[in-house]
């Protein structure tokens, strides 16, 4: 059997990086454990298109591009679960006789794919697209909205109170900051995929999904696991801030919130995502 050659190897022939380039690379991507191809596209050594003809090349498969910009049918949507397709970068392009054509974004996600195969009786033929290209079509065809492009920094605020909700986006848009508001912890992770906000300020309870369901949502997420979300609630008890730490939420306020302590936590959450954005 032939040896399948490594994206290292197809980078360097095709002369997108030098063999010295890429040894340094996969001791970057072995020390921060994340996949080569998503640390040389995270650093701008390669572009998404260059990534995804590379894995195509890698893995004998066709490219899937400009589709985004598509509607697809509700059938052909149902076939993947929107919070599947988010969280492995996957995207349902047609359907013929059950014959499913998969946009991927890593080809080696075989697990999922052998799933959708023996769950629903299906043969799948996998397609590589841009982790970017996948994104938008999920945003406008399961959640009906497109991405954001707004430079500005954003914060979403997770609050069904509405009067605390508008006054916490009253005291953010004071300071410059482009508000978005949710009134519940699933209009929220849309918002979070669609908006593309920064930092997220949440109550622990809402309706629908509360603060803790909403955070555990949006780690399972790659692209979302490292927005800083900030935990607020009124029913304080001695562990909760305790229990919030450890699960990983960046701050903690018990209401009421001042309006100084908000802007403070939010400053330095902002730092933080940089910061995390820049090293990670």
């Amino acid at each position: 059997m032939e040896r399948r050659k490594r994206l290292g190897e197809i980078f360097v022939e095709n002369g997108i990086l030098t063999d010295k380039t890429v040894e340094r690379m996969l001791l970057v991507s072995k020390r921060l454990k994340k996949r080569f191809g998503t640390v040389l596209e995270e650093l701008g050594l390669i572009d998404g298109d260059e990534l995804a003809a590379a894995l195509a090349t890698q893995y004998a498969c066709r490219v899937a591009s400009n589709f985004a910009g598509y509607s697809f049918s509700p059938e052909l949507l149902a076939t993947i679960p929107v919070d599947v397709a988010m969280q492995n970068y996957i995207f349902p392009l047609k359907l013929d006789n059950k014959r499913l054509a998969l946009a991927m974004a890593d080809p080696t996600e075989t697990r999922v794919v052998r799933n959708i195969s023996a769950n629903q009786g299906l043969t799948i033929t996998p397609f590589i697209a841009t982790r970017k290209e996948i994104y938008s079509a999920i945003c406008r065809n399961y959640l009906h909205k497109e991405v954001c492009t707004s430079g500005a920094q954003t914060v979403l605020v997770v609050e069904d109170d509405k009067l605390i909700g508008t006054m916490f986006g009253d005291f953010l848009r004071k300071q410059g900051y482009r508000v978005v508001l949710a009134a519940d912890g699933i209009e929220a992770y849309r918002a979070v995929l669609t908006e593309k906000p920064q930092v997220v300020i949440t109550d622990l309870v809402m309706p629908k999904l509360d603060g803790y369901g909403l955070f555990d949502a949006l780690r399972s997420v790659p692209e979302l696991s490292m927005i800083p979300v900030i935990l607020i609630t009124s029913s304080m008890r001695p562990d909760d801030e305790m229990k919030a730490f450890d699960r990983g939420f960046f701050d903690f306020i018990e209401k009421p919130v001042k309006e100084g302590s908000l802007i403070t936590r939010v400053k330095r959450a902002l730092q933080f995502h940089d910061r995390k954005y820049l090293l990670s």
